[in-house]
């Protein structure tokens, strides 16, 4: 019998909080970070596209677990739409389909964006990742079909018109939540306003919990390369990483010793004593001096683990 392969990489865990480049691919992005910390496993909690900038939280190790509580939390988007086109991707890599010298005015653009805050029906860009009958839209749309995608529901917590440069462009930042497509925004502004419009800038600020502060460029990390010494170089690149916990900031927390840390991570259930406990939660995550040790559900007076991490 051989024997199992040995993971390539350091078993390092953690937050790496991205400020991704223009034109830049995700997948390019997250396979940079982890050949830069030389760590076994990475992912990314909600693509980027290669012509946006901005926050992209990449998940290192243990954290990879922690992907869909981040993938779910709100995300803050600066956004520049241009009047005058409305094209195939609704943003500059597109081919133009439609064009109008109407331009809307302030005052035309205000008014109509109550109609796009709150719980509202939109349908998903055609070059988008929505599986049509199993294939991506997006590779359906290169090969030339015009498929009909149905609309579903996004929240849009806050949209806010910042300004108009000039009588072609105008500047937004829209909060909103999971599954939201900002070029569809673009794309129904302008249909709306009787002018056609697409994204010709676009930039994530903030994805629940992470915000602006948290961000590394790029730049910084690949300036490390320059130190010579692997360990001190890995030291840097390291000092750059969030807590895993960090991910779970909009669960019940609960702090335990390390005979519980123990029993949780052989897949047992903990007793929860004293006053403070939680009495009841769906979802929860428990810590031990400071590092994240399980996420479970709590009931019945235990904590009950689904996952568990690393010590």
């Amino acid at each position: 019998m051989s024997k199992p392969r040995k993971p390539k990489g350091r078993p390092v865990s953690g937050w790496l909080i991205l400020d991704k480049p223009f034109d830049f691919g995700s997948t390019e992005a997250v396979a940079k970070i982890k050949w830069l910390l030389k760590a076994q496993k990475a992912g990314h909690a909600g693509t980027l596209d290669p012509l946006a900038s901005g926050m992209l939280p990449i998940a290192l190790g243990d954290a990879t677990k922690t992907v869909p509580y981040v993938m779910d939390g709100r995300k803050i988007y600066e956004f520049t739409v241009s009047w005058g086109e409305e094209r195939t991707t609704d943003d500059l890599e597109g081919e133009v389909t439609q064009s109008s010298d109407t331009r809307p005015s302030a005052e035309a653009i205000r008014a109509i964006l109550g109609e796009y805050t709150g719980v509202i029906q939109q349908i998903p860009p055609q070059f988008s990742a929505i599986k049509i009958a199993g294939e991506r839209a997006y590779d359906l749309a290169r090969e030339g079909e015009v498929v009909e995608i149905p609309s579903r529901e996004v929240e849009i917590h806050r949209l806010t018109l910042i300004g108009c440069p000039d009588e072609n462009t105008a500047e937004f930042e829209v909060e909103c939540g999971k599954g939201t497509y900002v070029r569809a925004l673009a794309r129904d502004f302008g249909r709306q306003l009787g002018c056609y419009g697409h994204i010709s800038g676009l930039r994530r600020t903030f994805v629940a919990p992470f915000g602006e502060d948290d961000m590394v460029p790029l730049a910084d990390l690949v300036a490390l390369e320059k130190i010579e010494d692997e360990t001190e170089r890995l030291a840097a690149l390291d000092a750059f990483l969030i807590d895993t916990g960090e991910a779970l900031s909009s669960l019940p927390q609960i702090v335990i010793n390390d005979d519980q840390a123990h029993r949780l991570r052989m897949g047992n259930p903990i007793i929860l004593r004293g006053r403070d406990a939680p009495v009841e939660a769906d979802e929860a995550y428990a810590t031990a001096r400071g590092k994240l040790v399980a996420i479970g559900e709590i009931g019945g007076g235990e904590f009950r683990p689904k996952r568990v991490f690393g010590g």
